[in-house]
């Protein structure tokens, strides 16, 4: 069997494992978002924080507990990576200095998971598992707690409540997130995915020096890492180290992983809205880019001249043996179009077009399928501008979802789509522009320039995957993503809320001959070209000075 062919084999098992769980797990995300009972466990925890869960929140008070509980997630997380030193279990670690230790909490608090260190030989297993892996279930459960509130707004009338945070938050973790980690992790742990809690010990000699490893909780953590599209990873190769991939099938298992709570949000959307149909045309227009993606980085990893490429089948350089050019191309494009951030393969190694794919992939807004929750929010304010400018073709106020798209929605989402460039264009301007932290950058020209632009592309957009080969260990580094990771995150959620609130107290109005039908294969093709062409006008100066100038020049 080819390398081409094995790589469209792999990608139509994904596809038909993804359809399989699309809409069992969808529909009962539903069910769990719109149910009035408490478990006795959610009840504890209730009584624990002292939070009302029958509460119904507005807008501004479902917000405060956002940013309430995201501010003391990074606290907590910032003072246990300093007082690592001092904990039992640290296997020796010493404390984390406090620029890194200020960007690591900012980036698993965000859902970003970058990381500026080395994980094996940073973290003990008292943060890894007490910190990291529980950031990784909290963080996912509130992206998924405000694309609930959106869908809500959407779906509510004259009211304006929200629901609850802390209902949508506990019942995010404690009935989707954790049962589908806890599954996830005995499938790969019987793959073979380590999961112990043993100390370092030495495994042999290499080229005259010993070579030292850890254990831990592996399998456990991949499994939310990879779930909740988290994406930091226990070792510093991530998803290539064989500790927590191993083989093949525990490759794809881990891409359908990071796929399928996004990809079934559509579904939930659809059922809480009460037209499946409307989930069906967000999930086509997902669908679409994804696999438009996928298709054109397999193309440019496999369509190659040099002789060396043509012997090993594809652009193997950066990429895993085990798992090759048609595997590495699907987990690249799934990760960088979801705000997972894991890697399996090099993304600084690929071709130069190829990496600007998956550049291109962050910079769309991680929206196809994107992050647990944040990709259906995202998603949802990108069909909201379509409306409005279909509506300006017809000279017709626009709706959607029976809500009418006025002058205030449409300054929320103008604020939601310009932020998050605004900070990754300023930010790499300034690391170009000062004299420092060009200094970090192993690569001069366009792939060095591509660096930088990856870097905070990944940070703005919470992906948290790197183009290696940039030093991010730095103090301006450490600093700059982590205020990029916590703008990115936390101030497209304010526009998020403020327009579900906005919907929210609005009157459906019914549906005339000239209202736009939003779950027809017509608007599903209007959505997909505002994407590409917002994206394209906002980006292409950056890329052509990086990816596009160092692909054409190959």
């Amino acid at each position: 069997m080819g390398p081409v062919l094995a790589g469209v084999l792999q990608l139509l098992a994904l596809i038909a494992a993804l359809a399989l769980a699309y809409v069992p797990l969808g529909t009962y995300m539903a069910r769990v978002y719109s149910s009035t009972r408490h478990w006795r466990v959610e009840r504890w925890i209730y009584k624990g924080i002292g939070a009302n869960p029958d509460t119904a929140m507005r807008w501004p008070a479902y917000l405060r507990g956002v940013l309430a509980f995201s501010v003391v997630s990074v606290l907590f997380l910032y003072l246990l990576q300093r007082l690592q030193g001092v904990l039992p279990g640290s296997l020796g670690f010493s404390s984390i200095s406090p620029a890194q230790a200020f960007n690591t909490a900012a980036s698993f608090v965000t859902n970003t998971n970058w990381q500026s260190y080395y994980g094996e030989q940073a973290m003990g297993h008292v943060v890894q598992t007490a910190g990291l892996a529980v950031q990784n279930f909290v963080s996912a459960a509130v992206g998924m707690a405000v694309a609930v509130a959106l869908v809500r707004g959407f779906a509510r009338s004259r009211g304006g409540e929200l629901g609850n945070f802390w209902s949508d938050l506990v019942r995010g973790v404690t009935r989707i997130l954790l049962p589908g980690a806890a599954i996830a992790a005995v499938v790969l742990v019987a793959c073979g995915v380590i999961q112990n809690f043993s100390q370092i010990h030495e495994v042999g000699q290499f080229m005259g020096a010993s070579r030292q490893w850890n254990g831990g909780a592996v399998a456990s953590q991949e499994a939310i890492k990879e779930f909740g599209t988290n994406g930091g990873g226990y070792f510093n190769a991530n998803s290539a180290h064989p500790f927590e991939n191993p083989t093949p099938f525990t490759n794809l298992f881990e891409i359908f992983l990071l796929l399928v709570i996004p990809f079934s949000l559509t579904r939930t959307f659809g059922v809480m809205v009460g037209s499946v149909k409307q989930g069906y045309a967000i999930l086509a227009t997902m669908t679409t880019i994804w696999v438009g993606f996928v298709a054109l980085m397999m193309w440019t990893e496999f369509a190659h001249h040099e002789g060396a490429l043509q012997i090993a089948g594809g652009a193997m350089e950066g990429k895993e043996v085990r798992f090759g050019v048609g595997s590495s191309s699907i987990f690249a494009v799934s990760t960088t179009l979801t705000s997972t951030g894991a890697v399996d393969s090099f993304h600084s190694s690929f071709t130069g077009l190829g990496g600007g794919i998956t550049m291109l992939g962050m910079m769309l807004g991680e929206i196809a399928p994107g992050g647990v929750g944040s990709g259906l929010y995202g998603m949802l304010i990108m069909a909201v501008i379509a409306v409005f400018i279909a509506g300006l073709m017809v000279g017709r106020t626009p709706e959607y979802l029976g809500k009418k798209i006025g002058t205030r929605e449409m300054k929320l989402a103008a604020c939601y789509i310009l932020i998050t460039p605004a900070l990754v264009l300023v930010f790499t301007a300034a690391s170009m522009a000062l004299p420092t932290p060009p200094h970090s950058m192993l690569n001069s020209g366009a792939h060095g320039f591509s660096e930088v632009l990856y870097a905070f592309t990944s940070a703005s957009n919470n992906n948290g995957s790197a183009f290696a080969g940039l030093n991010a260990n730095t103090d301006w580094y450490n600093t700059a993503t982590g205020l990029a990771m916590l703008c990115g995150r936390f101030l497209p959620m304010v526009f998020v809320l403020a327009m579900a609130g906005s919907l929210a107290e609005q009157r459906p109005v019914p549906a005339t001959a000239g209202t736009l039908r939003t779950d027809k294969p017509l608007f599903t093709g209007l959505l997909v070209g505002a994407i590409l062409i917002i994206t394209g006008l906002t980006y292409f100066p950056a890329l052509a000075l990086g990816p596009l100038a160092e692909g054409l020049a190959a």
